[in-house]
């Protein structure tokens, strides 16, 4: 048996005063807080969104969030898992003030355990703990990660990572997946129900399950070997069949959707259980420059054919977005080489809270922390290397590829003869120093974009971002916008994850245009090419959700009380089990 049913349920129907009542009695004053001008931050989403909340909640343990859950049940409130708050499309906040019952948040960044099991080979996360921490554990013992961030911000969550299909830099391992996990959903009947598929042994309730976890009670060198996937296995095969006319991966493939995979909040995930990966012996970073659309669309489709080593990172940037990292992004790009990634989640939750205090002041400017740092960065002396430098000058388009052991000699063998004879690409071999540059640089293009629209927001509109999966076997890679759309574009800022074919695409907006109707006609043209959007950020409130995703989402929440509204289906309660 692995299903356990509370006594809480819908049946009962608490007052909102007497829910913060007993929220706070189980958590105490400290963490949980309902006043709106304090808790406006983790009401926010990153680029976009927000809504109101009866309170956001800061649980200290697994057993904690269970028993908020309970009262939330008893409360007939909404629940919104939240962790490091990261996605893009407004998915783990609320959305606007039209519920039809009261909101509740639950950030669970304070439960960060990690335990890594069967000599390293694999893991077990909490669902606080972050990618930094698994990469810097790991490291410690000669394993690699399922994922490392690829555009979004820093301090992304693990389980973040596997709720949202979230597919980061690495060609090899495609989405976060799992099979395995511990979680809570809410039946049709209204019962709140703890589900352990994690195939480790903790217990009989779920008081002990929660506690057992939490404090690592369980024998993490002999778990059995499940049968269930830990990681996408099939990853580097799909992406190899460059001939098929569908993406590589995508938030709605039927494929990578289960339980706590792709669930977008739909549950309230405890933990998930992954695998690790061997690290390489050496690597080796390639920088390549084009001016050809096509003759990136033939090295791609040659490497990922003919390579007996696929590559570990292949990154895009074109190159307004290269001029818009650099220039926008710089500061990022200074704090994480001098002060390294572990510090960047906390100083951003810093400026967060003093965003969120500033905005109080009406005659305090907006972003002013934005503005000051964008100062100070522009003070400081040239961060990028020369041959980047030159590379930006005369070609259109970026490549950085990171190969890896056998691979990296198959790559200079082949990238040698490739550009022997070309007139329109070139590529040279990275220093230890251009590889960390060039990889900061193309990290940092995300966050350069909402700091453009910042620092003009006199004479810039709204920024549209879409995260997009094109067809595989796709030659004209790079879109060609009719006058009707771009005459009212400031920036086209193209970059991505090159050899999946996921492109992150951000479009500033001229003042005064009407966003909505822009966002319909792209959409429109993406639908042409076959694309399917969003690639690995969920629907959040952004995007319609296709058919299968909205199933995937009633199964799991048939009460429809986890998240509800995104994929831009209704926000009302689902009352009736006999018609689930």
């Amino acid at each position: 048996m692995n299903r356990y049913r509370s006594t809480a349920s819908y049946t009962s129907q608490l007052p909102s005063d007497q829910v913060l009542v007993k929220l706070t009695k189980i958590l105490g004053a400290a963490n949980i807080q309902a006043d709106p001008a304090k808790n406006e931050h983790y009401r926010m989403g990153w680029r976009s969104g927000g809504g109101s909340a009866l309170a956001v909640l800061f649980p200290q343990t697994l057993l904690e969030i269970w028993q908020c859950l309970e009262v939330c049940v008893e409360g007939n409130c909404i629940i919104i898992m939240q962790a490091a708050k990261t996605g893009l499309t407004e998915g783990s906040t609320p959305s606007g003030d039209d519920y039809d019952r009261p909101v509740v948040v639950i950030n669970t960044l304070a439960i960060n355990k990690l335990y890594l099991i069967n000599d390293n080979e694999q893991i077990i996360s909490l669902p606080g703990t972050t990618l930094h921490q698994l990469q810097n554990e790991l490291k410690a013992v000669n394993r690699a990660p399922h994922s490392v961030i690829g555009s979004s911000t820093l301090g992304a969550s693990i389980v973040g990572g596997v709720s949202n299909n979230s597919g980061g830099a690495l060609v090899k391992r495609g989405p976060a997946y799992t099979e395995l996990s511990l979680f809570a959903q809410i039946n049709e009947h209204g019962q709140l129900v703890l589900v352990n598929h994690l195939e480790v042994d903790l217990g009989d309730t779920p008081e002990e399950i929660l506690t057992n976890l939490q404090n690592g009670y369980f024998d993490k060198s002999q778990l059995s070997q499940s049968n269930k996937l830990a990681s996408d296995k099939e990853y580097v095969a799909r992406i190899q069949d460059i001939n098929a006319d569908t993406p590589s991966r995508f938030n709605a493939d039927k494929r990578r959707l289960y339980e706590a995979s792709g669930c977008a909040g739909k549950l309230a995930v405890f933990a998930v259980r992954l695998d690790t990966y061997p690290t390489a012996t050496k690597e080796q970073t390639f920088y390549v420059g084009s001016n050809s659309v096509q003759e990136l669309a033939l090295l791609r489709r040659q490497i990922l054919s003919s390579f007996k080593n696929v590559p570990e990172v292949g990154e895009y940037m074109h190159r307004d977005i290269f001029d818009v990292s650099a220039k926008y992004g710089k500061d990022t790009f200074l704090s994480i080489k001098h002060l390294g990634t572990n510090a960047l989640p906390k100083l951003f939750s810093i400026k967060g809270s003093i965003d969120a205090k500033l905005s109080k002041w009406s005659w305090v400017p907006n972003h002013l922390t934005d503005k000051v740092m964008q100062m100070i960065a522009q003070v400081l002396p040239q961060h990028l290397p020369k041959r980047m430098l030159e590379y930006r000058n005369q070609y259109e388009h970026h490549l950085i590829i990171k190969m890896s052991d056998e691979g990296i000699y198959e790559a200079q063998s082949f990238l040698e003869s490739f550009f022997a004879d070309s007139e329109t690409g070139s590529y040279f071999t990275c220093t230890q120093a251009e590889s960390d540059s060039a990889f900061l640089h193309r990290f940092a293009a995300a966050g350069a974009a909402i700091r453009y629209e910042v620092m003009h927001e006199e004479t810039a509109g709204e920024i549209l971002a879409f995260d997009i999966a094109i067809p595989r076997n796709t030659l004209d890679w790079l879109e060609n916008l009719p006058e009707s759309i771009t005459q009212h574009l400031e920036k086209k800022l193209y970059y991505g994850h090159f050899f999946c074919y996921v492109f992150h695409q951000d479009y500033i907006l001229k003042k005064g245009s009407d966003a909505k109707q822009i966002k319909k006609m792209m959409l429109e043209l993406l639908n042409k090419r076959g694309a399917k959007y969003p690639a690995e950020h969920n629907v959040g409130h952004l995007y319609e959700a296709e058919p299968d995703l909205q199933q995937f989402y009633e199964r799991l929440d048939p009460t429809n009380t986890f998240n509800p509204g995104i994929g831009q289906m209704p926000k009302t309660k689902r009352n009736c089990a006999c018609c689930l």
